[in-house]
């Protein structure tokens, strides 16, 4: 599937789907502003090498967020020359449980890159592994073809089975949210929380 024609705030998917799906925060973005979604392209690197992360961006499918296990974060994975060319071949962005470098040129072409560390040197390109296999990026295990959603209030991943359902369910939420004052909303959220207190056997 193709990335969605306008952004979903990872607030609103993370509402419709099990903590489980939320990678650990610890993966933040690489400038202020980074956003994406798009359906995953899963990529294994071995610790300290980088090799199948440049193959991808060459195999990857336009629209695809880049997940990459990175082995570790002793070295980065890629940096601008490397994002630059994603971003011209229509990569929708990185998100990368290891390391990242070159900051700047990324903020600077305005590509989305989230990253566990920033480390200024690179990795070794001599590790083949297969791609577009289940990884486990920020504690969750991404087969590909989920579906990435990212900002810097997070990052969830939809299985992509469940992706249509989880949909309908944000686009429901937001039409009623839409329709309901402040006003409103204080009201039955007060309500709520005095009778939570109330079964509890609080009476203040």
């Amino acid at each position: 599937m193709s990335a969605l024609p306008q952004f979903v705030s990872p607030t609103a998917v993370a509402d419709q789907v099990n903590r489980s799906q939320i990678l650990s925060s610890e993966i933040r973005p690489l400038w202020d502003g980074a956003q994406l979604n798009g359906p995953a392209y899963t990529v294994r690197c071995a610790p300290g090498d980088n090799l199948m992360l440049h193959a991808a961006i060459h195999r990857a499918p336009v629209g695809s967020v880049l997940v990459v296990d990175g082995g570790d974060a002793s070295h980065a994975i890629a940096g601008g020359n490397v994002c630059a060319v994603a971003l011209r071949r229509g990569i929708a962005g990185l998100i990368v449980d290891g390391a990242i470098r070159d900051v700047k040129e990324i903020r600077e072409l305005g590509f989305p890159v989230f990253a566990r560390a920033v480390v200024p040197k690179p990795g070794l390109k001599a590790v083949v592994l297969p791609l577009q296999q289940p990884v486990n990026c920020g504690g969750v295990l991404i087969h590909p073809g989920d579906f990435i959603v990212a900002d810097e209030e997070g990052i969830v991943a939809v299985p992509a089975d469940r992706l249509e359902t989880v949909l309908k369910a944000v686009s429901a939420k937001a039409q009623q949210e839409d329709a309901q004052t402040l006003d409103a909303w204080n009201t039955e959220h007060d309500e709520k929380i005095n009778s939570i207190l109330r079964a509890a056997g609080v009476d203040w």
